[in-house]
């Protein structure tokens, strides 16, 4: 090569450089947000979930992007985490999305509605079948766009004060329970109470509700719930798979770089993964000390069970008559899971159920 071509390739080379190096920081600017969680910092799988995602963000970003992580009622209560996400007090929050169905009931099946989907079915429904797009078309209308940002699994039926047997001993019944399930028990004669976490344990220490539900072993053992009631109830057939999402103000969302906006949906991918991965760890451990410990575990009779789907049927049928958004989404999401059982039918559960009966076995 000549010197004088040398030369222009050089030159060429150092603008290009002198273009590019401006064009990589102007994309990776220095941002600090603030999320608020629902859930309190004791709750550390289900609260940890938002910590993860943040860190992570972090890190892929050399600290340029930063997420500072709030527990419920540090900067506003955690049923009110969604307000404040909309109308820009904090950039996000980290919540089940069913705590706002008085805003609108179709937050509910995002999040996890009587006889949905299972976790897995969640994540495939999201991640593959529409559900993603279907979600944020009427998140969109709140001002927000939602990720998942962990998952519970199967969660538990909850914790009395005395036996459950038939749906007659559900009458006048005062219990906790979040979303849009407290309207499917009432149609068996409860009487549904919505408290955050942090205040179930007093409520039902003192009497002023007679059951509650929450989670699951994990989680119920660090409330003390078995403390205050002996039997604890199985499947949280209102709670199939919990997603978690974190909400971003959209306003916000689409202000970030594009490669942050990846960045922090990955980062979410990622919580919403390991937050299942821990739950499949811990509660098999709790359960063991639980009942060690005097817990009466009990499952809900069939009675109760197939009551329950027929109240949620005909729920379905009333909200759907009057409101288009959640028409849409339950058929869109029973449809899903028509089809993910189909196959669940075939392989999954016959695999499960063996190996189970091989367990019990010895």
């Amino acid at each position: 090569m000549k010197r004088r071509d040398f030369l222009k390739v050089t030159a060429a080379g150092a603008a290009t450089a002198a273009v590019a190096s401006p064009a990589i920081a102007q994309s990776s600017p220095e941002i600090k947000w603030r999320l608020t969680s629902s859930f309190p910092k004791s709750l550390d799988t289900i609260y940890g979930g938002a910590e993860l995602m943040a860190k992570q963000v972090a890190e892929m970003t050399d600290n340029k992007f930063q997420i500072q992580v709030f527990a419920a009622g540090e900067v506003v209560p955690g049923l009110q985490a969604l307000d404040a996400t909309s109308n820009g007090t904090v950039e996000m929050c980290h919540t089940a999305t069913y705590y706002y169905v008085g805003k609108d009931p179709t937050f509910a099946i995002y999040a996890a509605v009587p006889f949905g989907l299972n976790a897995r079915m969640q994540n495939s429904w999201w991640y593959q079948g529409g559900g993603d797009k279907l979600a944020n078309e009427f998140f969109k209308k709140h001002g927000v766009i939602g990720h998942p940002c962990g998952n519970t699994g199967t969660q538990m039926g909850g914790w009395f004060r005395k036996e459950i047997k038939s749906v007659a001993d559900l009458s006048g019944l005062k219990m906790r329970i979040g979303g849009i399930a407290g309207q499917v028990l009432a149609k068996l004669g409860v009487v549904p109470q919505q408290l955050a976490g942090g205040d179930i344990y007093p409520s039902l220490e003192k009497g002023t509700i007679d059951a509650a539900e929450w989670i699951g072993p994990y989680d119920d053992e660090k409330l003390g719930f078995n403390k205050v009631a002996p039997y604890y109830y199985y499947p949280g057939f209102w709670e199939g798979g919990l997603v978690v999402h974190s909400l971003t103000n959209l306003e916000k969302w689409n202000s970030l770089p594009k490669n942050y906006q990846a960045i922090l949906a990955n980062a979410n991918a990622n919580a919403n993964t390991l937050m299942a991965a821990r739950y499949d760890l811990q509660n098999p451990g709790a359960l063991k000390r639980l009942v060690a410990g005097g817990t009466q575990l009990r499952p809900y009779s069939n009675e109760i069970l197939e009551a329950a789907l027929k109240a949620t049927n005909e729920l379905w049928a009333e909200i759907s008559a009057k409101n288009a958004d959640f028409k849409k989404s339950i058929e869109a999401m029973q449809a899903y899971r028509g089809d993910e059982y189909l196959w669940w039918q075939v392989a999954e559960y016959t695999f499960d159920s063996f190996q189970i009966r091989s367990r019990t076995r010895g």
